[in-house]
């Protein structure tokens, strides 16, 4: 009895594996960097890969159980991966918990103000968040973000529309940004 735990965390490890992977390539597709405005630095790829974490947790607070247990493993992922990244950036044990809070605030601030653009449909408001957050010290010089809130608007309808099966096994994908190939 007590190894069908295992056995399911496993499992589970792999399709999060998957999911997370899938994500992370949404989020480094070359279209988003070359043709929608967003940075092609660290900060600019954090940005990227939050607003498409963000989708995905949307998509997954109606899904079942198994849906938001996996959902919940990506959110643990995704910041074992930007403390791991940290380090390697040499920040000091002291001060990575300092800097993983403050990451993690700003994150779960996008949370919000992505959230509450999408459910109003406000694509203005999404720009205007996008904005704010991947060009914080250009104001008014900073590019507009509208194509690329065109873009996460499509991308929430689309994951919106998979069925359950794909995020139960992790193979919720993202459209592709920009032309099909």
């Amino acid at each position: 009895m007590i190894f069908s735990l295992f056995r399911k965390k496993n499992a589970n490890q792999r399709i999060v594996e998957r999911q997370y992977a899938h994500l992370t390539s949404a989020a480094r597709q070359p279209y988003l960097y070359e043709a929608l405005d967003v940075p092609d630095t660290v900060m600019g790829r954090l940005e990227m890969l939050s607003a498409v974490l963000i989708l995905y947790f949307r998509r997954t607070r109606a899904s079942a159980t198994s849906g938001q247990e996996i959902a919940q493993q990506i959110v643990d992922a995704f910041f074992q991966d930007i403390d791991h990244s940290i380090r390697e950036l040499g920040i000091s044990d002291v001060g990575v918990p300092k800097r993983m809070k403050k990451l993690a605030a700003r994150f779960y601030g996008r949370l919000e103000a992505y959230a509450a653009a999408l459910e109003a449909g406000d694509r203005a408001a999404l720009a205007g968040a996008l904005k704010r957050n991947i060009y914080p010290d250009d104001g008014d010089a900073a590019p507009s973000m509208q194509g690329l809130a065109d873009y996460l608007f499509a991308a929430e309808a689309h994951l919106t529309a998979l069925d359950e099966i794909s995020v139960e096994t992790g193979d919720a994908q993202l459209p592709a940004a920009g032309p099909a190939a």
